[in-house]
């Protein structure tokens, strides 16, 4: 499953920089988790987690990022403005990506500051 995870992830970062967003980082990881892609889009940065589901049988891909996923993903963020100074007074958001369905020909659902974190 982590080859199909690393091509979601490849696939979510070409669409996101075709709609103008940079990339800083990929698979930061932390004692706290990974942080899929980080991006620049305009001055703020944006922590990017990406999901794949082949089936909704427990639910859709990005209802799989539960309150304790987003936690993880919040003190990972705030590990990696803490390791990236230059970055740590922009605004920051937190997207989702989801691709739901067969590998060949995915429903692609786009996010933006899908959570708080406040």
């Amino acid at each position: 499953m982590r080859a199909a995870g690393d091509d979601f992830e490849q696939r979510a970062c070409g669409e996101l920089e075709r709609a103008g967003l940079k990339l800083l980082a990929r698979n930061y990881t932390t004692r706290h988790g990974e942080l899929d892609l980080v991006m620049r889009d305009g001055g703020t940065v944006v922590f990017v987690e990406v999901r794949y589901r082949k089936s909704a049988s427990h639910g859709d891909a990005a209802t799989s990022v539960t309150a304790a996923k987003q936690g993880k993903l919040i003190l990972a963020a705030q590990h990696w403005l803490a390791a990236h100074p230059q970055h740590a007074r922009a605004a920051c958001r937190f997207d989702v990506v989801s691709y739901d369905g067969p590998v060949e020909a995915p429903q692609r659902q786009w996010l933006r500051g899908a959570f708080e974190a406040g």
